[in-house]
């Protein structure tokens, strides 16, 4: 019974946590579009494009339709 609530419990924190923003984004590297210390990322999902210099892919969805 536990294990049961357990599993209901972290599904909840996951959708409570989870970042509805970058949702369905899917963010790839792009090591040929580098410029200097800005690594290029590209979206699988929906084919923005953005640079960052952290090294991590963007934290918001790039994407200009209204919908993501």
């Amino acid at each position: 019974m536990f294990i049961v609530i357990g599993l209901i419990l972290a599904f909840v924190l996951v959708l409570v946590f989870s970042n509805r923003r970058t949702r369905n984004c899917r963010w790839r590297e792009n090591r040929t579009q580098d410029v200097g210390r800005a690594r290029c990322y590209r979206c699988m999902a929906c084919g923005a494009e953005a640079f960052t210099t952290s090294g991590k892919p963007p934290l918001d969805c790039q994407s200009k339709s209204p919908d993501l």
